[in-house]
């Protein structure tokens, strides 16, 4: 079946890159040329709003303006230094005014705070207020990375996990899928851990928090699934009310990248009976539309 792309960036043609080596975000059509050819109906566009990701930001406007162009959904991004940059400021004043504006979400959020950092807490409480899900990337360390920080065994999700029952959490980045199977060491955080699994910490907190969820976007989903075929296949099926088909497109040169071909692998696997239709169905698009129809 035709997917929704729960992860998506993509800007209009620039005078400035997007890395200062000068490569650039895919435009809406080339990113549907992309999608034409991996079998992706649409996707949501994510925009960078924090400077830790970003050489020159993209607004929440200018990412609306390309979802109403180009048939796609899009995320407002909330940094939560916006506003009085204070652990008490009304951030549902940005988040409301968005929502109303066709928002169906926040993200990607890589402001390079602690997870439990009173602004981090402050942006949790008020997306929950508004009914918002806030999709996140996981940094290793403070400096150096984008990313909300958390440490090995990722104990400052779980505070917010546990604060915010409320609040879908969407997980993504390589500290998060690293934890999929149990890790000892810091070196493979922000790696791309090889090997059958174990199960995580991942794995754990999906179980006990069921506000967690997660998306299979870039090299870090693709291969927290593919590095264990056998373990991957039951991870899809016991969560896939709470897994999203995603991509994490940014540049066009991502078309050569090993996870572009999630979306024929899902098919694979459905295919061959690996994994139920129901979860196949789940996965690649009715997840998401609960979201998007909202």
């Amino acid at each position: 079946m035709k997917k929704i792309d729960m992860h998506v960036h993509t800007r209009m043609p620039s005078t400035i890159g997007r890395l200062a080596n000068g490569q650039t975000y895919a435009t809406p059509l080339e990113l549907h040329e992309m999608y034409e050819k991996i079998g992706v109906e649409t996707g949501v566009i994510l925009p960078r709003v924090s400077p830790e990701c970003a050489l020159d930001v993209q607004s929440n406007e200018n990412a609306k303006e390309l979802a109403d162009k180009y048939n796609m959904y899009w995320f407002c991004n909330i940094d939560p230094r916006f506003g009085g940059n204070t652990s008490d400021y009304n951030l549902s004043y940005f988040l409301e005014y968005y929502k109303a504006l066709g928002a169906k979400g926040v993200g990607e959020v890589v402001t390079n705070l602690y997870f439990d950092h009173p602004l981090m807490q402050n942006l949790f409480y008020h997306c929950e207020k508004t009914g918002l899900p806030l999709l996140f990337h996981i940094a290793p360390q403070i400096g150096g990375y984008y990313g909300i920080v958390d440490d090995l065994g990722l104990p400052r999700l779980e505070i917010s996990l546990a604060k915010y029952p409320n609040l879908t959490f969407i997980g993504h980045s390589q500290p998060f899928w690293a934890e999929i199977s149990k890790i000892s060491s810091t070196d493979s955080r922000n790696a791309y851990p090889t090997g059958k699994v174990t199960p995580g910490r991942v794995v754990e907190l999906m179980q006990k928090y069921p506000n967690l969820h997660a998306d299979l976007s870039a090299g870090s989903g693709y291969n927290a699934i593919f590095r264990d075929p056998e373990f991957g296949v039951w991870f899809l099926e016991t969560f896939s009310d709470r897994l999203y088909y995603a991509t994490d497109i940014c540049a066009p040169e991502n078309i050569h990248a090993p996870f572009i071909t999630l979306s024929h692998r899902l098919d694979e696997l459905v295919e061959q009976g690996k994994i139920s239709d129901s979860a196949y169905r789940k996965i690649s698009k009715e997840n998401a539309l609960k979201i998007l129809e909202n």
